[in-house]
């Protein structure tokens, strides 16, 4: 049985714990992203809420995971400080549904997966796997011994990303 490591809303972790395995909940509008590099063996998660730190900048310095353009990069670094590889490394992003907000009007969702691919187009950053959008929550997880990552989807069980 391997140890969890729970990843909060607005929170990232890193590690190269090879019995670990990072964890994240509820993710509705939010996305939860997953990045692995297989011969450092270390990976990062990170869920974040809101696409862009210019909506709030006090609270982007005090939670920079909070958001996905002060999040993101924090994650890469501190993995990078761990030993991780971009060219490496194995991207996995679940999350970005509309979830109260029948009407789309704010389409948090869609603005937050919209904001990651912007920053990885900028970035040279290929996303290997994902479960986005729809109207579901989702939990994902990153097993650091094998860089094996699920994605537990409401109402649907859980698959292999």
């Amino acid at each position: 049985m391997s140890d969890q490591i729970v990843v909060g809303i607005a929170d990232f972790k890193v590690s190269n714990g090879k019995g670990q395995t990072l964890v994240t909940f509820s993710l509705g509008s939010c996305i939860g992203l997953t990045i692995y590099d297989p011969v450092a063996c270390v990976g990062g998660m990170i869920h974040y809420m809101l696409p862009d730190s210019s909506l709030d900048p006090q609270k982007a310095r005090e939670k920079p995971a909070m958001f996905a353009d002060t999040g993101i990069p924090l994650l890469f670094k501190s993995a990078y400080a761990l030993g991780l590889k971009k060219q490496r490394a194995r991207v996995v992003v679940a999350g970005g549904a509309q979830i109260l907000d029948n009407s789309g009007y704010f389409n948090i969702g869609k603005r937050n997966y919209t904001a990651l691919r912007k920053i990885f187009w900028r970035n040279n950053v290929l996303i290997h796997a994902e479960d986005v959008g729809g109207n579901v929550n989702r939990t994902l997880y990153l097993d650091l011994s094998k860089g094996e990552v699920r994605v537990k989807v409401a109402g649907l069980g859980v698959k292999i990303l």
